[in-house]
């Protein structure tokens, strides 16, 4: 099937000989995927929506200007992500804390921007395996920004095993992760909307 738009190079080059066949598998096999990765980012789907399409409109627009040496796929998750920088720029005012979330994004993104929707999924998925205990624990922390004390007088248990138990949980987290993402890093940007702390007390 010489003509498979599954081949990179055949994709790129119907693309930009305005093949809107070839525009239309684009928009099928990474439109849902690219805006799983912009809600990530943003957590906002109304506007992780717009990022997407507006690559999409971009990349046919200027379609003449693909090489067919690169991958479509790396391409189009860097412009997503390109995309969410610059609306963060063009805004009148970034908050301390979204600007926080920004330099550690770009701290856990750098040349690889695909690999975010895969760590935000696998830490999630730990997080859920938890122990049952643990990972309340845990979330009250880390999601729910409560202090230990505060979880300790809700649970009625000493702060010496809330410490416990969340320690236990960034270890199983940290093992999972890459070596070269900081675990409290990646935590902020998964629970960046309630402000969490991430420290360990």
């Amino acid at each position: 099937m010489g003509n498979s738009f599954d081949d990179n190079q055949v994709l790129i080059k119907h693309l930009k000989k305005g093949d809107e066949k070839a525009y239309s598998y684009l928009l099928n096999n990474y439109h849902h995927r690219l805006c799983v990765y912009a809600h990530c980012l943003i957590n906002d789907k109304d506007m992780a929506e717009d990022i997407v399409q507006n690559v999409f409109i971009r990349v046919w627009e200027k379609r003449n200007n693909l090489k067919t040496n690169f991958s479509i796929k790396s391409f189009l998750y860097k412009s997503v992500y390109n995309e969410f920088i610059d609306q963060n720029r063009k805004r009148k005012s970034v908050t301390f804390l979204e600007k926080k979330y920004i330099d550690a994004l770009n701290t856990i993104v750098k040349e690889d921007t695909d690999v975010l929707e895969k760590l935000f999924n696998l830490v999630q998925k730990e997080i859920q395996a938890l122990p049952p205990k643990c990972k309340m624990i845990f979330l009250l922390s880390k999601k729910e920004g409560l202090s230990n004390i505060e979880i300790a007088e809700h649970l009625d248990l000493s702060i010496k095993t809330i410490e416990s138990h969340i320690t236990k949980a960034f270890s199983i987290i940290r093992e999972k992760l890459d070596s070269k993402v900081d675990v409290q890093t990646f935590l902020f940007l998964l629970f960046r909307t309630k402000g969490i702390k991430t420290t360990l007390h």
